[in-house]
């Protein structure tokens, strides 16, 4: 970052750049009617680390029942019962508030919380004294969470506001509550796992006065946060470049335990003898390897072989994980206090438990449609499939990782076996024939029976796929027939 009069100048361009003359547009509007307004919060941020922001908060002293009048034409509608907030076209413009009023809700843009809905155990979360002996835009500024989210931008003015020391903060990659960080805290508990996305967002660390707050108010998270903001915080971590930092500052101030128990207990686990780092350091390297385009699929692979915990034996002297891939019950349970849904986890399910299954240099081309059979079964596109086996490989400090062209080699093996000019068979859907066949040509009734035959079919196709054809599968069907 540069000097002051550098800063402000490239905010302005930044501003411009990311096509955000409507926001010039409210600002105007807003002070031309005697208010003023700022450009408020994380967008502040962003703009001084000359990073795109998504959307842009305007924190404004016009009270907001008259915001509709002063923006007739466009669309204006209020948000949230506690918050004094609107919304112009898209844009956020929040009324200056005092006491507490002056509360928002940090869990990002276009989610509000009532203080019923987050903290109906203390009656005094979010209430604290009146701020009115403070000037505006301070007054809103000093309830926000961190320095470096607690500045505001005239643009009109090109003026940089900093009460509380955000840009030097960011300078220095600091994550500093503002103000009070134990009144931080219990305005909002939530913002201790904040605190540690945005040390991984900036690839910083803690001030020490935020570090000990949260050490000491870590258990608010049980009571006093709903678990689905949490998920939400999660699976920003995702879009980082190294997720690694956010569990780990969850690790280092004790939340990690209550976040995630089940990846919790792997942080002292070896690795075995076939791996150089332990179970943890596996699964966040492993995590970090993967594409942040992929949320669900990098959060998996920070997962990935948690089961080994209960999976973990001692056999001819050795430690050994057999069937790890199969013990996630302690990942769903997390997943699920975590209001992941259904389908999110079951998909880290399935990517967890088909990771195991090997694809080699030799892997026969039988072998390759039983493993395309496999992921079918479990609903993993093999893609998927081959992203995790590259990761997964390439956070063994015990081996080497796949070079380029073992990872060609692999591909052009699943390719072959999946664009093959014959009937090929990856699931009992793609056979020539169906169960209404079986039952007509065995004389059976629909059971389990009709089921247990068509897997005896498909497994037959992937030996021979030749032989997926009508006449080829009845011939088969009347010899099960002779049998009996």
């Amino acid at each position: 970052m540069h000097s002051d009069k550098k800063t402000t100048s490239n905010i302005a361009k930044t501003t411009q750049n990311h096509s955000a003359t409507y926001v010039f547009d409210i600002v105007n509007k807003l002070v031309s009617r005697g208010f003023k307004a700022y450009i408020a919060g994380g967008a502040v941020r962003d703009m001084l680390l000359e990073n795109p922001s998504r959307d842009y908060d305007i924190v404004t002293n016009a009270p907001i029942d008259i915001i509709p009048d002063i923006f007739k034409g466009k669309t204006v509608k209020k948000v949230g019962k506690s918050f004094l907030v609107s919304i112009i076209d898209g844009v956020e413009v929040a009324s200056c508030r005092s006491g507490a009023e002056n509360v928002q809700s940090e869990s990002e843009k276009g989610h509000y919380y009532t203080e019923q809905q987050d903290y109906s155990n203390k009656s005094n979360f979010m209430s604290f004294p009146e701020c009115d002996f403070m000037s505006f835009p301070e007054c809103d500024l000093a309830h926000r969470d961190f320095t470096i989210n607690s500045m505001a931008f005239d643009p009109l003015a090109e003026k940089l506001i900093d009460p509380f020391g955000g840009k030097n903060d960011l300078i220095k990659k600091i994550i500093r509550f503002t103000g009070d960080p134990c009144k931080r805290i219990e305005e909002d508990p939530l913002r201790m796992v904040r605190a540690c996305r945005f040390v991984c967002s900036i690839k910083g660390g803690l001030a020490s006065s935020t570090f000990r707050a949260i050490m000491k108010h870590k258990d608010l998270l049980k009571e006093h946060t709903a678990f689905e903001r949490v998920r939400a915080e999660i699976m920003k971590a995702m879009s980082h470049e190294k997720p690694s930092i956010f569990f780990r500052t969850l690790l280092d101030t004790g939340m990690l335990e209550i976040i995630m128990p089940s990846l919790h207990r792997c942080v002292e686990l070896d690795g075995g003898p076939h791996h150089g780092e332990t179970v943890f350091e596996h699964c966040m390297m492993t995590g970090d390897s993967l594409s942040p385009r992929k949320p669900l699929l990098r959060l998996a692979g920070y997962l990935h072989d948690v089961g080994k915990y209960d999976a973990a034996t001692i056999k001819d002297g050795e430690l050994t994980f057999a069937g790890h891939e199969k013990m996630a019950e302690e990942v769903t349970s997390d997943l699920k206090k975590l209001r992941f849904s259904c389908r999110e986890i079951s998909y880290i399910d399935a990517v967890i438990k088909t990771h195991m299954r090997p694809l080699k240099e030799d892997t026969t081309a039988k072998a390759v449609r039983r493993l395309l059979a496999f992921l079918n079964r479990h609903g993993v596109k093999w893609k998927t499939f081959l992203q995790m086996r590259i990761a997964d490989k390439s956070a063994n400090l015990a081996k080497a990782p796949y070079m380029p062209e073992d990872i060609k080699l692999r591909v052009s093996k699943i390719r072959q076996e999946l664009y093959r000019q014959d009937n090929i068979a990856f699931s009992i859907k793609d056979l020539a024939i169906n169960g209404n066949d079986v039952m007509q040509t065995l004389n059976i009734k629909p059971g389990k029976a009709v089921g247990e035959i068509m897997d005896t079919l498909l497994e037959k196709v992937l030996e021979n796929p030749e032989i997926n054809t009508p006449q080829d599968l009845k011939k088969i069907l009347m010899s099960f027939k002779h049998k009996d």
